[in-house]
């Protein structure tokens, strides 16, 4: 029911995801009546493999996880994640508020052993492929203990998606060892006494995006900026040159030749496609949607949802937190 859209556009992305994947099954948590007429006004639904259930309460999305945890026992997102805690469903997938998310999961489903804070994770594009960025806003405030957690976490995740020994790296303010906060230096050293993780030192923002690293660990304050302004800078660039090849007819001329070629690198570069933040550290999957995700962007949160399933990445996180945790 979150979202700045609400349940339309998340209704339609359940419909995609049934109709491109056989062995899906969705449950849909919220206001029944909405929902059915959402429902009803597609065509060739297979409500054999579709669910709703009922959630008469929505929380905000400028409301205070507090509120949203004390307040609001039948909101849709606590109802989906207590189905998620009692094994009805395999993962739980929101647009909604990410705090009051982040604080419901926490209270509902609890953290690994080990884990004090659970971490938000994307993919983020480079020129070698994608990064794993985290933490992406969960934590503003970070201790270097926690930096190792997230390095940990987001190097089994990599490997989930087929990344094998996955280079982790500190996002830093320079490559030198000199370089750095307190907290970032600590947390160096931590990481390079860790068992089995292939910590490869400090990247500065330009490295990440040249795919010098798998994983990129930070706090939540500068991961969530890194994330908004690459967002607006590949927008802003889009724009920019849509208005150019309009300046004139020569432009126009040029542009319908290149218009295949930018299309292709408007579409691998969207946000949508790459949409979904995972919440590791969790006893079970959570991926948070962008809240202005549309149909496109919560299809691919769903299908995060799914790799992480097929992987059964919380255990597998559970026993590599074991190992380098120990």
């Amino acid at each position: 029911m979150g979202g700045d859209f609400g349940p339309r556009s998340i209704v339609q992305a359940s419909l995609a995801c049934l109709s491109a994947t056989p062995s899906l099954h969705l449950v849909l948590v919220g206001q029944p009546s909405l929902i059915e007429e959402l429902i009803a006004s597609q065509s060739a639904v297979d409500r054999s493999r579709l669910t709703i259930v009922p959630a008469m309460q929505v929380i905000g999305m400028d409301e205070r996880p507090a509120q949203a945890l004390r307040g609001k026992p039948d909101s849709s997102m606590r109802v989906a994640l207590e189905l998620l805690r009692d094994g009805k469903v395999q993962a739980c997938v929101s647009a909604g508020n990410t705090g009051a998310l982040m604080a419901l999961s926490r209270y509902i489903l609890k953290t690994l052993p080990g884990i004090d804070r659970p971490a938000m994770v994307a993919a983020i594009p480079t020129e070698a492929g994608y990064c794993q960025l985290l933490d992406l806003g969960a934590n503003v405030d970070c201790s270097a203990e926690h930096l190792l957690h997230f390095a940990v976490m987001g190097s089994v995740a990599a490997e989930a998606l087929g990344v094998v020994r996955p280079r982790v790296a500190l996002l830093n303010i320079g490559t030198e060892e000199i370089k750095g906060n307190q907290q970032v230096k600590l947390a160096a050293s931590l990481l390079q006494q860790a068992r089995g993780l292939n910590y490869i030192g400090f990247v500065e923002g330009d490295g990440l995006y040249r795919g010098e690293a798998d994983v990129v660990v930070c706090d939540g304050f500068v991961g969530n900026i890194l994330l908004k302004s690459s967002e607006g800078l590949a927008t802003m660039i889009a724009a920019r040159i849509e208005r150019l090849f309009k300046r004139n007819l020569a432009s126009r001329m040029v542009g319908a030749l290149a218009l295949p070629l930018m299309r292709r690198l408007q579409a691998d570069l969207a946000p949508a496609r790459h949409n979904g933040a995972s919440f590791l550290g969790l006893q079970g999957i959570v991926v948070k949607s962008h809240g202005s995700a549309g149909v496109q962007g919560f299809q691919s949160a769903i299908q995060r949802a799914l790799i992480e399933i097929q992987e059964n990445l919380p255990e597998r996180l559970h026993g590599r937190l074991e190992d380098l945790l120990s």
